[in-house]
């Protein structure tokens, strides 16, 4: 237990809940001893891998009286226990998928269990629970017919399931022990070949028993029992009519009953179709949105472009012209459009001239171009000029209702 533990703690390395993942792992696997754990590199249906926790063996299934070993694998995810397993029927290489409400084709368990899984109140031992008792209602699994020849059987001995109709039996398990016991060791004859690989029970004497399913034996039945007239046969003699009326009654009850597995396992397969189509036309809705949404925004962009193209030809026109052109006058540049304008202007380029005279001004005192007494009669006189000025052009300001 110490070394799964350490074990599983470095395989659940990038797990969110590592310690509580490890220790229902352990748990589990401590009640089903045939499971085994390992990581592997699970693929996503986008294509992406990521590397997660694969529990896999069988789990002991009661089918009408007798046990079954159901292969299955189950996934946790990095984020275990907020979100559900994933889980799949693991068929072998004489096994195949049979189809119902609980699996699809490829094998990949639905549950309400699974649906209706939460972080605090859901559990892997629970969830195994749950497959054992909706796979004893309907087995996952049934045994190919093999393609050698059948040995010689009288036809009253037992009846063989057809192929398709039941899971593989595994025996009876141990009491308390959940994995069941592959088969009784009573016998040391050789199994033997009857429509399935498996074809029902075995008795403590080794012989072959029929399995719980196939009820309806071909033969006819004593006088008073089975499906035939019964006990208004006169003195007890079976005959012609009475082996007739039999036998179709088997095989109505075998056609109905087949009937039955192939409309479940249809409305099955359907229900997988009806659940695709809706997934589908979700996303069609959803690339249709991301269409349009693409085709809007080039859209925009083209007048964006067209916008700045026409931009840089107006630009590129302007710059030809005044490359064209000769030098241009400052001041013929700049005209104004009343007298009030004229005089406010004027009155600002001659402030800003003496603002730069009174710094050069304290320039040439500093390096003793000038003497103190020169710079101190020139910056009184540009100081009171520049005062007028700065007066004046807030009287114009005021005039021409501008902000002072």
């Amino acid at each position: 237990m110490a070394n799964d533990d350490v074990v599983l703690k470095q395989y659940l390395s990038k797990y969110k809940h590592r310690d509580f993942t490890a220790r229902e792992v352990i748990n589990l696997i401590q009640v089903y001893r045939s499971l085994t754990y390992r990581l592997e590199a699970f693929v996503f249906n986008n294509g992406t891998r990521k590397d997660l926790l694969n529990l896999e063996g069988t789990i002991p299934v009661n089918y009408k009286g007798a046990y079954y070993n159901i292969p299955v694998c189950i996934w946790l995810m990095d984020t275990h226990p907020q979100n559900a397993p994933l889980c799949f029927v693991k068929p072998t290489s004489d096994m195949s998928i049979k189809v119902s409400k609980y699996v699809d084709s490829n094998g990949k368990v639905y549950l309400p269990y699974l649906h209706e899984w939460t972080q605090n109140g859901s559990t892997l031992q629970k969830l195994i629970q749950c497959m054992v008792t909706a796979f004893g209602e309907l087995p996952p699994v049934y045994s190919k017919p093999r393609t050698e020849a059948r040995p010689p059987y009288p036809v009253s001995s037992f009846m063989p399931p057809a192929a398709g109709g039941y899971p593989f039996p595994q025996g009876a398990p141990q009491p308390g022990y959940p994995s069941p016991v592959p088969y009784p060791t009573t016998s040391n004859l050789p199994y033997p070949s009857f429509g399935t690989p498996y074809p029902g029970s075995v008795s403590s004497n080794g012989m072959p028993y029929p399995p719980a399913a196939a009820t309806t034996t071909p033969y006819p039945p004593a006088a008073g029992y089975g499906p035939g007239p019964g006990p208004d046969v006169a003195g007890g003699t079976i005959t012609e009519e009475h082996i007739k009326a039999s036998l179709l009654s088997a095989v109505e009850d075998k056609l109905r009953r087949r009937l039955k597995e192939q409309s479940q396992q249809s409305q099955a397969e359907l229900e997988t179709l009806r659940r695709t189509q809706q997934e589908l036309r979700e996303g069609k809705t959803r690339l249709e949105d991301i269409l349009t949404r693409l085709q809007r925004e080039r859209t925009e962009l083209d007048k964006n472009v067209a916008v700045l193209q026409e931009k840089e030809r107006e630009l590129q026109t302007a710059i030809e012209r005044l490359q064209e052109q000769e030098g241009v006058d400052v001041d013929e540049a700049v005209v104004t459009t009343a007298p009030l304008y004229s005089q406010l202007l004027n009155a600002f380029a001659e402030e800003a001239t003496l603002e730069d005279a009174i710094y050069y001004m304290g320039e040439a005192l500093r390096k003793e171009v000038i003497d103190l007494d020169t710079f101190l009669k020139q910056v009184r006189t540009l100081a009171r000029r520049q005062f007028t000025l700065r007066a004046l052009m807030h009287k114009c300001r005021q005039k021409a209702q501008l902000a002072c």
